[in-house]
């Protein structure tokens, strides 16, 4: 029997601008587009694991005026059995792309921010030593969801996405795997030189699968002591929201499948690629059949 996911993580509402170029201090900035999609960290990941061919449930929280966030987030394969409907406004994110793709992003937690101790104790409790659990750090509570995993012998999966100093004080050491950008991994290692900061976060993290996204320039991979790099795919960039995302489910869902280190990291960043050239954030992650035609 493979091996669950359960994903406690945001689910937010896009509202996506097309621009020339991003806003300054002080500047009004015509928008050349504007759309409304669903999002966030957490369900970015979810769908991408889903769309990957992985079984994947969800913890959210999520307005009651927001109701065809479910359908969706059902239709795209995700189990949503433990999303919570409540009163308070659901996440959101302006997100700016500008003419070269790149995306800047003003995010509000609303929903994301109310998760109780007591509902993730039931949650986690019903997964088993050996089960994944993906966090991201869009939410409240990760601390305690991550030593529930732990205690239950889970495999946690962390993309500590948007940085912060409360990330600092996990048990990273703890990790099954870690996979950050490399701003991300700069602030975890307190070092700039990408050689300082692979050497620095292996020390700090032995047993921990270690991947560090570059962009264009291709992923490097620590484990066991080894270190390999990965190229990128070549891809025609329209997008760039939801690479991050999508790298990180399509690598989780390939580990569950049975998929060797370098043969996930492959198909994650082969489906990145394929995501950046399509517009938005969660309509941009390619379905497994996509990624192989």
């Amino acid at each position: 029997m493979k091996p669950r996911i359960l994903n406690f993580g945001s689910i937010n509402i896009d509202h996506v601008y097309r621009v020339d170029h991003f806003v300054q201090a002080g500047e009004t900035l015509a928008s050349d587009s504007m759309s409304t999609v669903l999002g966030g960290k957490g369900a970015n990941q979810s769908v991408a694991i889903a769309r990957a061919g992985g079984d994947v449930r969800h913890i959210g929280r999520l307005s009651e005026a927001d109701q065809w966030v479910s359908t969706y987030l059902e239709a795209s394969g995700v189990d949503i059995s433990l999303l919570e409907s409540v009163a308070e406004p659901s996440g959101h994110a302006i997100i700016q792309v500008d003419r070269n793709g790149e995306n800047s992003i003003l995010l509000h937690g609303g929903a994301n921010q109310g998760f109780e101790n007591a509902s993730l104790e039931s949650a986690i409790s019903e997964y088993n030593s050996g089960d994944y659990l993906l966090l991201q750090n869009e939410t409240n509570a990760i601390a305690h969801a991550f030593d529930l995993a732990v205690s239950q012998g889970l495999k946690v999966v962390l993309n500590p996405a948007p940085m912060s100093n409360d990330i600092l004080s996990l048990p990273l050491e703890k990790l099954d795997t870690l996979i950050v950008n490399l701003g991300e991994a700069q602030a975890l290692a307190s070092q700039d030189a990408l050689d300082q900061v692979v050497d620095t976060l292996a020390a700090k993290m032995p047993e921990t699968r270690i991947i560090i996204t570059l962009g264009e320039r291709g992923v490097v991979l620590v484990n066991n002591g080894d270190v390999t790099k990965v190229d990128a795919t070549t891809a025609n960039v329209v997008d760039t929201t939801a690479a991050g995302d999508t790298f990180v489910g399509y690598f989780i869902a390939s580990i569950v499948d049975g998929l060797k280190d370098l043969e996930a990291l492959d198909r994650a960043c082969r489906a990145a690629a394929l995501a950046v050239e399509s517009f938005g954030a969660m309509p941009s992650i390619p379905t497994l059949d996509q990624l192989e035609s």
